[in-house]
């Protein structure tokens, strides 16, 4: 059983960079097209990710990318009108891919028909950016906690921690699972991570993919 994700990101500046970074960090497959030879030189330097330069519209590109084998495609430029454009090609190519786009200002729903879900990162964060492309079956509660993630995890049927209790699960070092299932009351050694329910959890960056992996699978 697996919950990763294949992302393709189409924009790899400050938010599809960030976004990303967070997105590899909880254990998803992420490709990011970018056509800035200045900014995918600097993404070759910052951090490994499969990064493919041309024009995102294009689907020859978006073919490269694997679009056949993606589950999101987030469009996280600068330009509303790309991010349209990235995710309606996207759509045409694969019916049924979740599409997420980026807009300049906050209009309401008025893209909602057009794609899954929209971003303002200038409000939102690139972890809710992050949120947005996989659904809500893991979310970043806060944006304000420095690299600390605190998390809002749905444990997967048949995931290692799936029906067990806190104190039979090997969490790694920098792991605190918050919350009980209920959410109204702090989390106990005997507290029962029940597939399907949701619990709070803060954890470090360097082991987010470790965690993800006992909840999700």
């Amino acid at each position: 059983m697996t919950n990763d994700y294949n992302v393709i990101i189409a924009g790899g500046g400050r938010v599809g960079f960030q976004t990303a970074e967070i997105l590899v960090d909880r254990g998803h497959d992420v490709t990011v097209i970018e056509r800035d030879e200045r900014t995918i030189d600097e993404l070759a330097d910052e951090w490994m990710v499969t990064v493919i330069r041309g024009d995102a519209t294009d689907p020859g590109i978006l073919e490269q990318a694997g679009i056949d084998r993606a589950d999101v495609v987030a469009g996280l430029t600068g330009e509303t009108g790309v991010n349209l454009a990235v995710c309606l090609a996207a759509s045409e190519l694969v019916p049924g891919v979740r599409t997420v786009a980026r807009i300049e200002r906050d209009v309401g729903d008025a893209y909602t028909r057009f794609v899954d879900a929209v971003l303002f990162p200038e409000r939102a964060g690139a972890r809710v950016a992050a949120n947005e492309i996989v659904g809500s079956d893991v979310q970043t509660l806060s944006d304000v906690t420095g690299t600390l993630d605190i998390l809002l995890v749905r444990v997967a049927e048949g995931a290692p921690a799936a029906g067990k209790k806190l104190s039979e699960v090997r969490f790694p070092d920098g792991t605190l699972v918050v919350s009980d299932d209920d959410g109204n009351r702090v989390a106990r050694p005997e507290t029962t991570l029940t597939p399907g329910r949701q619990y709070v959890v803060a954890v470090e960056p360097d082991v987010v993919e470790e965690v993800m992996n006992l909840m999700r699978g």
